[in-house]
């Protein structure tokens, strides 16, 4: 039974409620400040829209340099058909991370002071001029899907001539800035928990990053498959989570390792909420994923990969909130949940994600799906594992 349900005005109208809800109190936010629509305080700054919209819309939006420089530095072609839907994700990503951003600033009318006012020893700095830079860079590569749409073939073949700079530049801002977000918390080891805090948060919040931005790469093209009809091989689909083992295979050791060279190891068996999250966070995104994904007969089925790479996803967006919000709590002496305000208008931005994908999705051609011939000779060189499909 094919699924065109969410292509329609059922799911759009809700999405739309949404998006208007949010915007709205967005604008009370700015209107009436940040005291009066969050449960923000002194002790504690940063919440939801920092610790969701921010670091895990950046982390989520990975995929684009992962896929990039699979594609276009090691040259596996075979990928190339996700680059596309990685790079528009990416896009998206980053511009709903700099609307969070925007909205949990004090004075946003100052957003733009970094270009001017340079802090060349700040972490923060760092991350503002790499998130800049690479939103730009993810822009020039976005444009060639609508140089396609509008038969622009002159600047079509011009910006393709110039595609390996972008790539690289790309490549090199999105390591920077991926790992400078953990150097922000390296700041706070007399706030953050210890089972988290460590100086191997820059490395450990890079490799979590190209864990999630391969996993965000499947999953968008299975739920592409699913609503809108960009169905891929499965045989391509599983060849490129067999990545997803060996680097989440990395992430769990160097934590482990991590967390003995610090003496810590012993904080896992307490009864706290902060172990609790931890076991839960490495367990769930991390260990179960990367176990079940070495086996094909999971890697070649679709609801199976789905499932793996979902968790991923999961673990990887809780490692966000357990460092900016769950490691911060013991040590804050006024607590902090995020108010329904803040709530709403993160379901908003959200929201307006999922409108724009879709949106986007339908005018532009993003998904290019392999030949027919290509999904026929995958089936054969599966050995019947395609057949999950």
């Amino acid at each position: 039974m094919k699924v065109t349900s969410l292509r329609n005005l059922d799911v759009r109208l809700p999405l739309s409620a949404l998006v208007a809800i949010g915007f709205g109190l967005a604008l009370y936010r700015f209107y009436g400040g940040l005291g009066v629509a969050t449960n923000l305080n002194d002790s504690f700054p940063w919440g939801l829209w920092i610790g969701f919209d921010m670091l895990c819309g950046i982390a989520l939006a990975a995929g684009g340099f992962v896929l990039a420089g699979t594609v276009h530095v090691f040259g596996l072609k075979k990928y190339e058909p996700f680059v596309r839907p990685a790079i528009v994700t990416a896009f998206l990503g980053y511009l709903l991370a700099i609307i969070g951003l925007t909205l949990d600033l004090g004075r946003p009318w100052a957003i733009w002071h970094p270009l001017i006012m340079w802090q060349p020893h700040s972490a923060l700095f760092e991350v503002a001029w790499c998130v800049m830079l690479y939103t730009t860079v993810l822009f020039l590569e976005f444009l060639p899907i609508v140089f396609e749409k509008l038969r622009w073939s002159g600047a079509l073949r011009a910006i393709q001539r110039v595609t390996v700079v972008f790539v690289f530049a790309g490549i090199i801002l999105s390591t920077m800035h991926q790992s400078s977000l953990g150097s922000l918390f390296v700041m706070m080891g007399h706030r953050l928990h210890s089972l988290w805090f460590t100086p191997m948060l820059p490395l450990l919040f890079l490799v979590s990053a190209v864990a999630v931005g391969l996993a965000m790469v499947i999953f968008e093209a299975l739920i592409s498959g699913l609503i809108f009809g960009h169905r891929h091989s499965i045989r391509l689909l599983g060849d490129l989570a067999q990545a997803l083992p060996p680097v989440l295979g990395i992430y769990i050791g160097l934590v482990l390792m991590d967390l003995n060279a610090r003496g810590v190891l012993g904080l896992l068996v307490e009864n706290s909420l902060e172990s609790w999250a931890f076991k839960i966070e490495i367990i769930l995104g991390f260990f179960l994923p990367g176990t079940l994904l070495l086996s094909s007969a999971v890697r070649y089925n679709r609801m199976k990969l789905f499932g793996c790479v979902l968790a991923v996803i999961v673990g990887v967006v809780m490692n966000r909130l357990d460092v900016s919000l769950v490691g911060m709590l013991a040590t804050s002496p006024t607590g902090y949940l995020p108010s329904w305000i803040e709530i709403l208008v993160t379901g908003g931005v959200v929201a307006g994600g999922l409108l724009v994908l879709s949106v986007m999705n339908q005018a532009l051609p993003i998904a290019k799906p392999l030949p027919r011939t290509s999904f026929a000779t995958d089936a054969t060189r599966g050995g019947g594992r395609a057949g999950h499909a």
